[in-house]
Formats: C-alpha cells, sequence, structure tokens
C-alpha cells in the first residue's frame, strides 16, 4: 500500500498529466447532469454526449419527459445500452422529482440515491460536480487506478475503494482527484493496453512494474 507521501506525489503527477480534467458529460445544469450520468451506466461519455445533444433539445423539464410514452423515450435513447430500463428510470426519477422536490434535482446523498436508476457513484458525481460538494465518485477508472497502483487492495469492494481514498486524500481535493484518477484511468492506464512503459508512475506501481517483467521475459522468450 502507498504511503500518503506517495499518493501526493500521485496525484501531483496526475495533476500535471490533465491539468484540465473535468467532467466530459455535456449538460448546463443539474438535472441535465443527472440524465446523462444516468445514461452513462456501461456506456462510453462520447456516446452519451450525441444522443442527449439532441435529448436534452427535446426534453428540458422532468415534465416533458413524462409527456410522451416510455416507448418514445426508449427510441430517443436506442443507441445507449439498458435503453429500456434506462428509458423506465428517466420517467420514475422524473416522477420522484415533481413529486417530492417540486422538480429541483436534491442535494444530498441520501435523497439522491432514492432516485431511480441513480447509485452512489452517479449521486457522488452529482455532488461534486453540480453542486460543488465535497465527494469522489469511483467508477471503473478510479478503482483499476487506485488497485493498480496500490493506493487500495486488490480486494476492496467499490466503497471500500472510496473510504479509502477519502481518508487519504485532502477532502478539498477529492472533486479534482475524481477527475484527474478518471483521465488518468481513460486516456493512460487503461484497461486492456495500459501505457506502462511511458508511465511517470511506473517506479512506483505495483502492476505496472509486473506488466513490464512480463514484457520483458516474452521479448527474451
Amino acid at each position: 500500500m502507498l504511503t500518503k507521501k506517495q499518493i501526493t506525489y500521485v496525484l501531483d503527477v496526475m495533476e500535471e498529466m490533465f491539468p484540465h480534467a473535468e467532467c466530459e458529460l455535456h449538460h448546463s445544469n443539474p438535472f441535465e447532469l443527472v440524465i446523462a450520468v444516468l445514461l452513462s451506466a456501461q456506456c462510453t461519455d462520447v456516446l452519451v454526449n450525441k444522443v442527449t445533444k439532441d435529448l436534452f433539445k427535446k426534453y428540458k423539464t422532468p415534465e416533458d419527459y413524462l409527456a410522451v410514452t416510455v416507448e418514445e423515450l426508449q427510441e430517443d435513447i436506442r443507441s445507449i445500452g439498458l435503453n429500456r430500463t434506462k428509458a423506465r428510470n428517466i420517467q420514475k426519477l422524473c416522477n420522484s422529482l415533481l413529486d417530492e422536490y417540486n422538480g429541483i434535482v436534491p442535494q444530498t446523498r441520501e435523497q439522491l440515491i432514492g432516485l431511480a436508476g441513480v447509485g452512489r457513484k452517479t449521486a457522488n458525481v452529482v455532488l461534486s460536480v453540480a453542486f460543488n460538494k465535497p465527494a469522489i465518485a469511483v467508477d471503473t477508472h478510479v478503482e483499476r487506478v487506485s488497485k493498480r497502483l496500490a493506493i487500495c487492495r486488490w480486494k476492496d469492494s467499490v466503497l471500500e475503494v472510496e473510504n479509502t481514498l477519502m481518508k487519504k486524500v485532502p477532502m478539498e481535493e477529492w472533486g479534482n482527484t475524481h477527475h484527474r484518477m478518471i483521465f488518468f484511468g481513460r486516456y493512460h492506464c487503461k484497461a486492456r493496453n495500459p501505457e506502462c512503459p511511458e508511465c511517470p508512475l511506473l517506479g512506483i506501481c505495483r502492476e505496472g512494474k509486473k506488466r513490464m517483467k512480463k514484457l520483458q521475459r516474452a521479448q527474451v522468450d
């Protein structure tokens, strides 16, 4: 496991690599962000942005999403995986917003998680990005990077990864850390072909060292 000093170094390097890391889901308000993050489950941000470009022109309020059939909404998001489930969840979410919050996106994790299709990760993204509240959203990139670098243990659950990061990273840096780790995992420490040979963190990366040794043995053989 990395020490706090090493973790600080890791985060400083990520900041140098991705100084402008930010949420890549296009949105103009908290409501659009909730919808976009809901749609992004098991889907790339690039595809979500293609869909929401037209979706957010057609639907601007919770009432708009409820004014059409679920079948029409499914068709509007047909290129996104799990579109049937997501269409139903969007309408359930909109109903809850109108019934419980006067159509306004709530600003606490507990309230957000109570909305259809919104889990802890989605809630943390909304808290951090839309409301500038301290939160670390652990998606597949954050989890992978945390475990490869030995910030966390391989056996840790997503919640345990989140708790570890919150303990080891200053609260005022939670939001920035979340985005930088996503960029690092999305564009550099990728799932299938991580760029270990060019990685400035190779010297302290447990997984990277293992990969390089395997590569060297394969070249010798």
